[in-house]
């Protein structure tokens, strides 16, 4: 498989590594500094992309992709409040393929799965109140994150008391804090933490007068992410349309 890789931070070269490994092909490598090779014909001819980027520029990274029916595969977060029904449109009407996960850890969807199974326990016990913290690394510029969102969704999804989330908290680098909203009776809560070099740790919480359930993942190194990114491109290459990782993994 031929594949481009648009970012080449940490993420990108740790791929890079994995997917040489696998016996894959690095045809192009887009950073900030040579957005002209969107055009060449070494990208043009990559079966897959895969996008770590920003929120502020994954958005069109993806247009630049599909615009040269180029298959893409993305962790980057941020965008997809304001762009996503249009990408999903485009993935069931234009022919275009995108991968999309906030997480592509196997352990966050395993993660994900039992708090699906725990909002629905929980949803008859309304003395417990439920709440979300994410930690990441200092450089991480979005807040919550994408991963953080999605627990929220689905503990949502499962839970007749939540309708929707409230961005909570954000205790920044310089150890300021950034107040979130006032969060009403059917909000959930999400408290980011922004500290050292943490990979990723996402807590769910039910807490109650008495005592606190507490149901957690932290990610040990950028590893898991690298390698579900790798198999999330191969799946890819031999399927259509906007791709998960439950298309991947497998839905319950």
């Amino acid at each position: 498989m031929k594949i481009a890789l648009i970012g080449y931070g940490k993420m990108g070269q740790m791929i890079e590594r994995l997917a040489l490994k696998r016996g894959h092909e690095i045809v192009c490598i887009i950073d900030i500094d040579n957005q002209d090779d969107f055009n060449s014909q070494a990208f043009k001819s990559a079966d897959v992309a895969i996008e770590f980027t920003t929120p502020q520029t994954a958005y069109q990274n993806i247009m630049k992709c599909f615009e040269r029916d180029v298959k893409v595969v993305t962790g980057s977060t941020g965008w997809q409040q304001e762009h996503m029904n249009e990408i999903k449109e485009l993935c069931k009407y234009g022919m275009h393929t995108l991968f999309w996960s906030s997480n592509f850890s196997l352990g966050v969807f395993l993660f994900n799965k039992l708090n699906a199974m725990l909002a629905r326990m929980m949803d008859a016990y309304p003395d417990y109140e439920p709440s979300i913290e994410e930690v990441h690394h200092i450089h991480k510029l979005d807040a919550p994150s994408g991963t953080a969102i999605t627990l929220a969704e689905t503990l949502i999804a499962n839970s007749a008391r939540k309708q929707s989330w409230v961005k909570g908290s954000l205790l920044k680098p310089d150890g300021s804090v950034e107040p979130g909203v006032e969060a009403r009776p059917e909000e959930l809560v999400i408290d980011s933490v922004r500290e050292g070099e943490v990979a990723g740790i996402h807590r769910v919480k039910y807490e109650s007068e008495f005592d606190d359930i507490v149901i957690s993942h932290e990610a040990k190194s950028r590893g898991g992410f690298v390698l579900g990114a790798v198999l999330a491109a191969e799946y890819a290459y031999e399927h259509d349309g906007l791709l998960t990782m439950e298309d991947l993994l497998g839905k319950e």
